[in-house]
């Protein structure tokens, strides 16, 4: 049997805006159908809810503080490798179709294919405006275009890669191969032809009691980033809007363009794995928030995934967008290199009842470099277990939250020490997976938190030396005390000086 893997994006899709996650609203029938034909994550997480960090994530399987992506418009480090590249060195074709994202320049990229990807399929949307005059152009970024008269599909980014994703799989179904089709809708500005522009005129996000969250126990940055929201009415918060209604018009349009290449999967690859998720959600006017920024709220953080791979079911177990890659890699029987810091999924893929992580882990530094606003530098550590969430604000007032019992995320018990054990033990994870993924960011401060009482701040922090460990594409690296290659990349820095003391 060949080894297809067809990975569907698209971009600022809340759990809530499909069907399948319980919102009768949304008409989304082709990813529904997905659903029912295999497994639905409820408690995926983004490894950072902001475009490009959070696709550095899905396309390297490290984090934003590993891989250098951690805002819009800064370039990955140079010697980071995605998965495109690591599969096309052994072997695997590989196709990406859609937004990327990764270049580190504008929001359309630089219209060149990366290493490791088939230039003859290859469509970022620098390359869909090098398509249209100019005046095109302009169309394109209005959301008022979408109401024209001589508004269609074909003139949507939707379209056009869909289209491009056809005849990759027309003309590659007899062999192994990795699809990545990658939508920037329903992303603004939300074009949509008719009928889908209009159909949710009078619709309403599901009913929340965090729409008439104070924020006075929150951090300040919320407080601030809620504008005039927070003395907002509640009920506007949550009323139907001409500017909500197109953008989940612009979903469900995203929702049939995905389905024509679902039926073409169906017709020519009927036994792929296919995956489909979004980069990360929306707040829209939950908390009194809007877009996204450093919080971890469900909205903006708790993404859908979906996979297609023989298993069926419901898997509310954590899932993190940091697994995809290993899970590829593993699929199509290439090493999970050590670098990587998620694991593979493949077990869990053919047996549902497998359990694949305890803990995910979402962060956040700043929104993008080009803005001088959206709050600066915002330094976030999240953990969650399914059940309890901890968001640590280096800068600024932490979060913990219970959400079987406070599903909207509206009680902060950061200082309830009725929930200190589980609270510790989630800033103990923290703390780890900061120092185990070698954490940019990381130091005493995340330690002492003014909650955690025993907390005490030392200059050697853990203590280790922890060197990058890319045996793939770099030469082993040398250890500094002998000039040799390392033994092993982490190294206890207490135990060299007791040796060399002696």
């Amino acid at each position: 049997m060949k080894r297809q893997i067809i990975l569907l994006m698209t971009d600022t899709t809340r759990c809530d805006m499909l069907g399948c996650y319980g919102n009768a609203d949304m008409r989304t029938p082709n990813l529904d159908r997905l659903a029912a034909e295999g497994l639905r994550y409820t408690n995926a997480y983004t490894c950072q809810p902001v475009c490009g960090p959070a696709r550095s994530a899905i396309f390297t399987g490290t984090f934003p503080h590993s891989n250098g992506m951690v805002t819009n418009s800064i370039a990955m480090g140079d010697n980071v490798k995605t998965i495109g590249q690591r599969l096309s060195d052994n072997g695997v074709h590989c196709g990406y179709i859609g937004k990327w994202h990764l270049d580190g320049g504008d929001y359309f990229g630089n219209g060149r294919c990366p290493e490791g990807w088939d230039e003859r399929y290859w469509y970022d949307m620098r390359c869909y405006l090098d398509e249209l005059t100019d005046e095109e152009r302009r169309l394109s970024r209005q959301s008022s275009t979408a109401y024209r008269d001589d508004m269609t599909a074909e003139f949507t980014y939707a379209h056009r890669c869909s289209d491009r994703a056809l005849k990759f799989l027309d003309e590659n179904s007899g062999e192994d191969f990795f699809l990545t089709v990658s939508y920037d809708e329903p992303h603004g500005p939300c074009l949509c032809p008719a009928p889908f522009n209009k159909m949710y005129d009078g619709v309403s996000m599901p009913k929340s009691e965090n729409y008439a969250d104070d924020l006075s126990k929150k951090p300040l940055m919320q407080q601030l980033w809620s504008g005039k929201g927070i003395n907002a009415d509640p009920e506007s918060l949550h009323a139907p809007s001409d500017a909500l209604a197109l953008f989940l018009g612009c979903n469900s349009f995203a929702d049939m363009e995905i389905g024509r290449v679902l039926d073409k999967i169906r017709e020519k690859c009927p036994d792929a794995l296919v995956i489909y998720t979004s980069d990360h959600g929306d707040m829209l006017g939950n908390h009194r928030l809007q877009m996204k920024n450093a919080v971890a709220y469900k909205e903006v953080a708790n993404i859908p995934l979906l996979i297609k791979c023989g298993a069926k079911g419901v898997i509310n177990a954590p899932a993190s967008h940091i697994d995809i890659a290993p899970t590829v890699l593993d699929y199509m029987g290439v090493p999970v290199p050590k670098l990587l810091e998620g694991k593979s999924m493949v077990k869990q893929l053919r047996n549902p009842d497998v359990k694949i992580n305890d803990v995910v882990f979402t962060e956040f530094t700043r929104y993008e470099v080009d803005h001088d606003g959206f709050g600066g530098l915002q330094p976030m550590r999240t953990a969650t277990d399914g059940r309890f969430k901890l968001v640590l604000h280096l800068t600024d007032t932490d979060e913990f939250y219970d959400m079987q019992n406070d599903p909207a995320e509206v009680h902060n018990l950061i200082n309830d020490e009725n929930f200190a054990e589980q609270r510790d033990a989630l800033h103990d994870k923290i703390l780890q997976h900061m120092n185990d993924t070698r954490d940019l960011y990381r130091g005493y401060q995340w330690l002492c938190r003014p909650w955690r009482k025993t907390a005490a701040p030392t200059w050697e922090n853990d203590d280790c030396t922890r060197q990058r460990e890319n045996e793939e594409y770099e030469p082993r690296q040398l250890d500094y005390d002998t000039g040799l290659p390392m033994e092993t990349a982490v190294r206890s820095k207490r135990h060299y000086d007791e040796k060399t003391s002696q």
